[in-house]
């Protein structure tokens, strides 16, 4: 890779995790003491008080990067990330709440389930791990890790999240109706797949660990 390509692949990186990147240090200082009355009061009716949902409409935050957390509630605050069920949740948030929320889901244990579909997780490792070189879908692992661990500050965690929320979002990444992910990147990559690598790839995430 030259030197220009090298330069402009990490302009897209900095561009699509820069709100992340400002509140990185922060949200590394969060007390979860503090935001356990947060979760109790609040969180816990739909992420589980311990991070981890029971509905699989509502995101497990168990493990995720607290600076991923603390970059989301302040989009949902500020409307950069729109959503009808967040925002009055987040509305009387202060910037310590929501990075001692971030710090605190952060720190809980993700619990473990299976897939439950064998024929999508074939279909879905597949794809995220090598992608679909034909209509240019990037493999997942290249940003989420081959294990789904994420990058901390750059890029979430995706192991063992809800098969049906991570379709809806990368639905809502297609349509636009989700657009804060910085340079766009994952609005690209989703209007290049079908409904059935959506669904492929989401019951592959939702079984790893």
């Amino acid at each position: 890779m030259n030197k220009h390509a090298v330069w402009l692949t990490g302009l897209l990186f900095v561009a699509s995790v820069s709100g992340a990147a400002e509140t990185a240090t922060t949200a590394a200082k969060g007390d979860p003491a503090k935001a356990q009355k947060i979760v109790n009061d609040v969180c816990g009716a739909c992420h589980g008080t311990d991070g981890n949902s029971t509905s699989p409409i509502y995101p497990n935050l168990a493990g995720q990067h607290p600076e991923y957390i603390t970059k989301q509630l302040n989009e949902f605050k500020s409307g950069a990330r729109r959503n009808a069920t967040m925002a009055p949740n987040v509305a009387k948030l202060t910037a310590e709440d929501m990075v001692n929320l971030g710090a605190y889901f952060a720190a809980q244990l993700p619990k473990a389930k299976p897939a439950k579909d064998p024929a999508l997780v074939t279909e879905g490792q597949k794809i995220y791990k090598g992608g679909n070189p034909g209509s240019g879908v990037p493999a997942c692992a290249s940003c989420h890790g081959p294990a789904g661990a994420g990058i901390p500050v750059q890029f979430p965690r995706l192991a063992g999240q809800h098969a049906k929320y991570v379709v809806a979002q990368l639905k809502n990444f297609r349509t636009g109706d989700r657009a804060n992910d910085g340079g766009k990147m994952m609005q690209t990559i989703a209007r290049k797949m079908t409904d059935q690598e959506m669904r492929a790839v989401a019951e592959y995430i939702s079984g790893l660990r």
